[in-house]
């Protein structure tokens, strides 16, 4: 291992490439089982990223950082970004970065929140045994709160009860909508391509409430709350109205900010499954989703 005096590597991005293969080139000129090692222990960076892959894409001008230097086994290093927000006997309320995925799918099942958040109560208890169990999801390019269970039985309980919980999100929209409130009724289906869509008959029943916070232009700030919890349902609602939500090229959106989803959920307030006491969750989006001006 490096001395703990090492200073950190920095290199710029001369060109638009991925991750793994600016990595195994010079300057840095490591070896692939080097390269996979630091990214699996999040010691790499890009423009003060911990949660990138072999594959996030680099822009000429990126500074990509690799941690040389001994680190003490902290938190955020541990959790590669996600930040835990409370935490108790029965319930753990994260922060998770946008990039990250929640749960493990076919292509990834090392670095998911709920892999991540697992593997680091299992160090904390000093058990082997599950310690956090999915309640809800967030799309990978969604950042925010999320909520997970430290027993099957209260994962059971906030399931079964999870219209009572109160989500909200905070999206950066093109556009504004002609009403400054309002709510979005439709019923999605997911076809054989993954992608969700709004159809006459069938499907599942969505609702979202919205309401304009402010206007920065050409796009708008929207806090939208959930009564129901579909699979895309926000984006894909919000692109039937015409406003897709910046960033969101799947779903119509032209124009982008900072690489990523302007998608953020911002509260989260329910009834504890044990103790009962109400609980209440807020996190501030990102400076772009932001309503009050700096």
């Amino acid at each position: 291992m490096p001395d703990v005096s090492t200073p950190d590597r920095q290199f710029r991005v001369d060109s638009r490439c991925e991750l793994l293969a600016y990595l195994l080139g010079p300057p840095a000129g490591l070896s692939r089982k080097e390269a996979k090692q630091l990214l699996r222990f999040g010691a790499v960076s890009v423009q003060h990223r911990q949660n990138v892959r072999h594959d996030t894409k680099l822009e000429a001008g990126d500074l990509v950082t690799i941690a040389t230097g001994k680190r003490r086994p902290d938190a955020q290093v541990a959790l590669y970004g996600l930040k835990i927000v409370h935490l108790d006997e029965a319930v753990v309320v994260v922060d998770k970065p946008a990039g990250l995925l929640s749960m493990g799918s076919a292509r990834e099942k090392e670095r998911t929140a709920h892999r991540i958040l697992n593997e680091y109560l299992k160090t904390q208890t000093k058990s082997l045994s599950q310690q956090a169990f999915i309640v809800h999801r967030l799309d990978r390019e969604t950042s925010g709160l999320m909520l997970f269970a430290r027993s099957e039985g209260v994962q059971t309980a906030l399931q079964q009860n999870w219209k009572s919980v109160t989500k909200k999100y905070i999206a950066l929209v093109e556009g504004t909508p002609s009403s400054a409130a309002g709510t979005l009724r439709d019923r999605l289906l997911e076809d054989k391509s993954l992608r969700v869509r709004r159809v006459e008959t069938g499907g599942d029943l969505a609702i979202t409430h919205y309401r304009v916070l402010a206007q920065r232009g050409n796009r708008s700030i929207l806090e939208l709350q959930l009564e129901t919890g579909r699979k895309n349902q926000i984006r894909v609602q919000l692109a039937a109205l015409g406003h897709p939500i910046v960033g969101d090229s799947k779903y119509g959106a032209t124009t982008s900010s900072a690489r990523r989803l302007m998608l953020h959920s911002c509260e989260l307030s329910f009834s504890h499954p044990v103790s009962h006491a109400p609980m209440k969750f807020v996190s501030t989006p990102p400076a772009p989703m932001n309503a009050r001006r700096e």
